[in-house]
C-alpha cells in the first residue's frame, strides 16, 4: 500500500511558478513509478507528466514541454513537479499517482492516486 500526498498548489499569476510535490508513505517508493495528471474545470483527468522509478526517465505531453520539469528523490520519498511560465490554461487539480513498473512511465493502471492540489492561474 502506498500513501500519496500533494502540496504545492495556489494561486499565481501567468508566466509565474510552481513546484509541486508528491510525498509518499508506506511501501517501497523506489518501486514506483509516478504521473502527474491535470484535471481542468469541467474536464477529466489527463496525464501531464512521468517519471520512471529510478528516476532516470522522464516524460511531458506536448502542452508542457519546456515549461514543467519532473523530478523524483527516492531517499525523500518525493516526485517534484517544477511548473514555470504557467498560464490560465494549466488551472485545475493536479494528482499524482503511482504504479509499479519498469524502466520508463506512462499514464495508464495507475495503483494508487493522492487527492489532488489546486493550481490557479490568473491575472
Amino acid at each position: 500500500q502506498l500513501r500519496l500526498v500533494e502540496s504545492g498548489g495556489g494561486l499565481v499569476q501567468p508566466g509565474g511558478s510552481l513546484k509541486l510535490a508528491c510525498a509518499a508513505s508506506g511501501a517501497a517508493f523506489r518501486d514506483y513509478a509516478i504521473s502527474w495528471f491535470h484535471q481542468a474545470p469541467g474536464k477529466g483527468r489527463a496525464g501531464v507528466s512521468c517519471v520512471s522509478r529510478r528516476g532516470s526517465y522522464g516524460h511531458y505531453v506536448d502542452s508542457v514541454k519546456g515549461r514543467f520539469t519532473i523530478s523524483k528523490d527516492n531517499a525523500a520519498s518525493t516526485v517534484y513537479l517544477q511548473m514555470d511560465n504557467l498560464q490560465p490554461e494549466d488551472t485545475g487539480v493536479y494528482y499524482c499517482a503511482a504504479k509499479r513498473d519498469g524502466p520508463m512511465c506512462d499514464y495508464s493502471g495507475m495503483q494508487y492516486w493522492g487527492k489532488g492540489t489546486q493550481v490557479t492561474v490568473s491575472s
